[in-house]
């Protein structure tokens, strides 16, 4: 069974499949100039695009780890994660405050999905 490898750099791949399962590398935003309901809905958007990339989508989601800088910021990623998320279809999910690489991220989402058969 073979790893398949998208967007591989140098330090790590954008997207790994494996046996029918998608595992995303952490998702940050791009304008770190946005407030906490932007920078995730850009996340948002970046995961949709790469899940789409490997026959997958955000109703597929089977984890979701959320990283936020401060929880001070926890309603604001709530309120574009509640627009976003496939309901009937939401998955187990954590959220916890960390101090992420760059300090102008708000916030940082890992997802693993399956594929559709």
């Amino acid at each position: 069974m073979a790893v398949i490898r998208h967007h591989v750099g140098k330090r790590l791949s954008e997207t790994a499949v494996h046996n029918g399962t998608v595992y995303l590398a952490g998702q940050i935003a791009e304008d770190t100039d946005q407030d906490i309901v932007g920078q995730t809905r850009e996340v948002l958007g970046h995961i949709d695009r790469l899940l789409g990339e490997v026959n997958s989508d955000k109703s597929l989601l089977l984890s979701v780890q959320i990283y936020i800088s401060d929880m001070v910021h926890f309603a604001g990623m709530n309120a574009a994660w509640d627009e976003w998320v496939a309901q009937g279809n939401t998955p187990p999910r954590a959220t916890v405050e960390a101090k992420l690489a760059n300090p102008k991220c708000l916030v940082e989402v890992v997802v693993v999905a399956a594929q559709r058969s």
